[in-house]
């Protein structure tokens, strides 16, 4: 766990780690993408890009499209900051790409961004481990709304039930369904993100979230909505409708084991230098481990900086130890 002590300089950041910031060589740093989150990670990218100029790091931008190893080759950069998020960017595709080209970079290798950016395979994963998680079926563009009866009727999964795309992020394509009616309706929306849909119960509670940086676990947050979820609008277009407090008022064995599972969900994906845990607390306080994010948002209104700054971790700073692991 890191120190509470007030957050140091960038410059003697990397005096501490007897680094000098030249050693980076040119940095790119990977932005925009094609993915559905695309606004999100041009801020975020912009926000790396910014903090890295001013560290007195070679840094410049690539906007990601398909000519990506195009610009690779024109550009030659020593090493890259991935700050992509969803499909084409936090999904193993253009890790691949840089391992070909024997590139670093930061976040997690391949296998490890695939398997967490697909919520079903890496629940299989964390579900043989022992980790607690929500049941749940997965259901294709071809297959019938009779499956979908067939389960509710074994009970299995009741009604209300969360539909919303195997892969992706930022809570786009999900939805509520409390009635068989909005079914379809809320299938056609999630799969507009990903031909692979699950569905799993919705569950009434608290929302709480946990970073993973190296191998330190940060501060737990709760995640509070004036209404509704903490869907896209308010994680990035109405920000003011959402309230993040240190979640120091939960019995600390709830706490604890939110972080224990965190850093357990980071490790069984073979994940490396950045990630953030979701969770559910019901009614009962139960648990429930949602999902990983391999590549957090670096906006001003996302989770990881926050929960950073709570351990005197200021967002420069931050920066520059993620792309430090890259060394």
């Amino acid at each position: 766990m890191f120190s509470r002590r007030r957050a140091p300089t960038i410059i003697f950041v990397f005096i501490s780690m007897n680094i000098n910031p030249k050693y980076f060589g040119k940095v790119a740093v990977l932005l925009g993408g094609l993915s559905s989150e695309r606004e999100v990670s041009l801020i975020s990218g912009a926000n790396v890009l910014r903090v890295l100029k001013k560290c007195g790091i070679e840094a410049f931008a690539i906007d990601v499209g398909f000519d990506l190893a195009e610009q690779l080759l024109k550009t030659k950069p020593n090493r890259v900051f991935i700050a992509l998020h969803g499909a084409y960017g936090e999904d193993g595709i253009v890790q691949g790409l840089l391992e070909m080209m024997r590139i670093p970079y930061t976040g997690s290798g391949v296998a490890a961004s695939a398997l967490a950016m697909n919520k079903h395979f890496s629940k299989v994963i964390w579900k043989s481990y022992g980790l607690p998680v929500l049941p749940d079926i997965v259901m294709k563009n071809d297959m019938q709304l009779g499956l979908l009866n067939q389960v509710l009727e074994t009970q299995t999964i009741a009604l209300p039930i969360c539909v919303k795309p195997a892969s992706g992020g930022s809570t786009i394509g999900v939805s509520k369904v409390t009635e068989i009616s909005q079914f379809e309706q809320a299938f056609l929306i999630a799969s507009k993100e990903d031909n692979a849909v699950i569905i799993e119960p919705w569950i009434e509670g608290r929302e709480f979230t946990v970073g993973i940086l190296g191998d330190d676990v940060l501060p737990v947050l709760e995640i509070i909505p004036k209404e509704g979820f903490y869907d896209y609008s308010a994680k990035y277009t109405n920000a003011d409708t959402t309230t993040f407090v240190h979640a120091k008022d939960l019995p600390k064995d709830i706490y604890d084991d939110m972080q224990n599972i965190s850093m357990r969900a980071f490790s069984y994906l073979g994940c490396r230098h950045l990630g953030r845990a979701d969770f559910l607390l019901d009614k009962k306080d139960q648990v429930w481990l949602l999902e990983m994010n391999t590549i957090p948002g670096l906006t001003d209104h996302s989770l990881v900086p926050q929960m950073a700054a709570l351990e005197g971790l200021d967002f420069d700073t931050l920066i520059c130890k993620i792309l430090a692991f890259t060394l």
